[in-house]
């Protein structure tokens, strides 16, 4: 066996949580389970109603994805047409302090907006002003 030498440090080491930020804070998952824990279960058209600015094709790869990582339950009835019902399960509303962390948090996005107009005024304006 071969040691591996380096001076870098190993990626999960530099940033434990890097896993638990793609799984949780990918494009689209956040709505969906925000949705889910607030609104309850929900059929598919439901969850394309609320998240109006999702595609029904991404929606669906999404909602696969949750339930494969276990944070969201579909149930399929057998119908004509066919019916499927989300659910958030039990270790995807154990986000919920995350997720009211977050929403506190918000309070500050007037303060990241107002920081981002400082810094592309600075950004913008001629170097002999700076």
């Amino acid at each position: 066996m071969v040691a591996r030498i380096t001076n870098q440090p190993d990626p999960q080491q530099a940033c434990p949580i890097e896993p638990v930020v793609d799984i949780v804070f990918s494009r689209w998952t956040t709505p969906i389970l925000w949705t889910l824990h607030v609104e309850g279960r929900q059929r598919f058209g439901e969850l394309a109603e609320r998240i109006a600015t999702i595609t029904p094709k991404v929606l669906t790869e999404r909602l696969r994805r949750l339930e494969r990582d276990g944070l969201v339950r579909g149930t399929r009835y057998a119908e004509i047409p066919p019916r499927v019902e989300y659910e958030i399960t039990p270790l995807g509303r154990s986000l919920a302090p995350v997720f009211a962390a977050l929403n506190e948090w918000s309070e500050h996005l007037p303060e990241v907006e107002q920081a981002r107009r400082d810094h592309d005024a600075r950004v913008a304006a001629p170097a002999h002003r700076r």
